[in-house]
């Protein structure tokens, strides 16, 4: 299975409407309509380690800043007025999923999580 098919695997739940998955070192492996500059990338990727600027001047994705409301050592969720991210960190790399307005954050970290712990557990 490509990289590209979990992207839009997330995508095909129907409440998520953006995804992608970043190495640790800031590299794109695959996207489905979510687009992250390289800073954007390395800022989250260290919220992993060192939340607290993540904290103090928000979670910047596709150029809008996003308010952190919890960030953890495998996970990150933020959020902009309707509409979410949710950032899960496996071994090797980072999902990152956007839910759209109408969409319950709890739904779709529960998704996003998922494919995470599944990504863990074979290594990934």
């Amino acid at each position: 299975m490509s990289w590209n098919a979990y992207t839009d695997n997330l995508i095909a739940t129907g409440k998520l409407d953006k995804a992608g998955i970043y190495g640790l070192d800031g590299s794109e492996w695959a996207t489905s309509n979510l687009k992250l500059a390289a800073s954007e990338a390395q800022e989250l990727i260290q919220g992993f380690t060192d939340p607290s600027n993540l904290y103090s001047t928000g979670l910047h994705i596709e150029g809008k800043k996003n308010v952190c409301l919890k960030a953890e050592p495998e996970s990150i969720y933020g959020k902009l007025d309707a509409e979410g991210i949710i950032a899960v960190k496996t071994k090797q790399a980072v999902l990152v999923a956007h839910y759209p307005a109408g969409v319950q954050a709890g739904e779709a970290a529960k998704i996003v999580e998922q494919l995470g712990e599944y990504l863990r557990g074979t290594g990934y």
